[in-house]
């Protein structure tokens, strides 16, 4: 039987995609090769500053949105936060971040990178981490260097798959796919070759069941259910 395909559409500074994590890593661990996740990314914070800026204006600022996601984070005991987040640096674009990350994800593909010692997951959660708790402006090429170099990754190969163009090929079937799936919310689970999603903040129970229904009830076959 082929593995259930997964879309899983995040964008690198949502909070609520750093807090959902520790739930791919589960489904990873439980599942194995019964499903195959495509990471796949989504803008919502493509224009960071702006976004926020005026979204926020009317309601305490920026301030005020960092004071939100803090009240957010504290009800999981499993992240952690910086207590300046979204004040002190204010990336200018998840984009960036995105972009750079897709280029690891080519060296993965044309297996430059082993893909099972899993460095690409590692980049994203690394780029996550390096904002969340670090305060890091990942936005940064020079920052997103840095990370690269902490992890072991191979440079001037990152650096040829955006000068070639490729990275921005996958960045732009990325933003393909979330027109197609009509994807708005960081993050997106899509099952099912589009007839199933998952959207935001959902418990990992919710997430489990929906893959064993499909494991157990095949698309090609009926249900009552």
């Amino acid at each position: 039987m082929e593995p259930i395909r997964i879309f899983y559409f995040s964008d690198v500074l949502c909070i609520w995609a750093y807090i959902a994590q520790i739930r791919l890593d589960e489904l990873q661990t439980t599942f194995q090769d019964k499903i195959s996740i495509q990471y796949h990314f989504v803008p919502v914070f493509g224009n960071a500053r702006e976004k926020l800026e005026k979204g926020w204006r009317d309601r305490g600022g920026l301030a005020a949105y960092s004071q939100h996601v803090q009240d957010v984070t504290k009800k999981f005991s499993h992240v952690t936060l910086h207590p300046d987040i979204w004040t002190k640096v204010v990336p200018a674009s998840s984009t960036a971040c995105h972009l750079f990350l897709h280029a690891i994800q080519l060296l993965e593909r044309k297996e430059i990178l082993q893909p099972s010692e899993g460095l690409f997951e590692k980049a994203v959660w690394a780029f996550r981490e390096a904002f969340f708790v670090r305060l890091a402006d990942v936005g940064d090429r020079k920052t997103q260097l840095e990370i690269a170099e902490e992890l072991g990754l191979p440079i001037a190969a990152i650096q040829a798959q955006m000068d070639s163009g490729e990275a921005y090929a996958q960045l732009s079937k990325d933003y393909e796919l979330v027109k197609e799936h009509t994807v708005t919310v960081s993050p997106t689970l899509i099952f099912n070759e589009g007839r199933q999603r998952l959207n935001g903040n959902v418990g990992y129970r919710v997430i489990e069941a929906n893959i064993r229904e499909l494991l157990h009830n095949p698309p090609e076959e009926q249900s009552w259910c």
